[in-house]
């Protein structure tokens, strides 16, 4: 395996494991969590499924950045000389960086006081504002694989 091929798979996979996991969360155990379980059940349940989906995202949200410089020096020799497509990439992964740490630090936390107290209306409103941010990030995740499948080849 070249340096190339190792560093583009270390990029690939994280990349898939975070969009792939907001989509399956978004379009599949959400509704099927709407449609099986009471409001309650819904909101004890969303605290776990974050927690151990974020520890992967945590892996993603540091392979991809070192990935992606080492990608960017060993093709385009720098910053500077990569295409416009590298920087966009650059720049939405860190919109996306900024709504998943919105999310960990500061809903999360709100989300799980809520379960605690068994306060379900607060719960519920959390967990709604939780599911914009995650559907938004979800569609700019969509945006950055399809940037970087329609790249030109180089």
């Amino acid at each position: 395996m070249t340096p190339y091929s190792l560093a583009y798979t270390l990029h690939v996979l994280p990349a898939l494991i975070w969009v792939g996991g907001m989509f399956f969360a978004w379009m599949i155990l959400r509704p099927a969590a709407v449609s099986e379980l009471d409001a309650p059940a819904r909101l004890k349940l969303w605290p776990e499924v974050f927690r151990r989906f974020f520890q992967w995202v945590w892996v993603a949200v540091v392979l991809l950045p070192v990935s992606g410089i080492g990608l960017l020096h060993l093709r385009f020799a720098g910053f500077e000389t990569a295409p416009a497509y590298v920087h966009a990439m650059m720049g939405l992964y860190l919109v996306m960086l900024a709504l998943f740490l919105r999310v960990q630090l500061l809903q999360l936390p709100q989300l799980r006081r809520a379960v605690e107290v068994r306060d379900w209306t607060a719960g519920g409103a959390t967990l709604g504002r939780i599911r914009r941010l995650v559907g938004f990030n979800l569609l700019i995740g969509l945006a950055l694989v399809a940037i970087a499948a329609a790249r030109p080849v180089l």
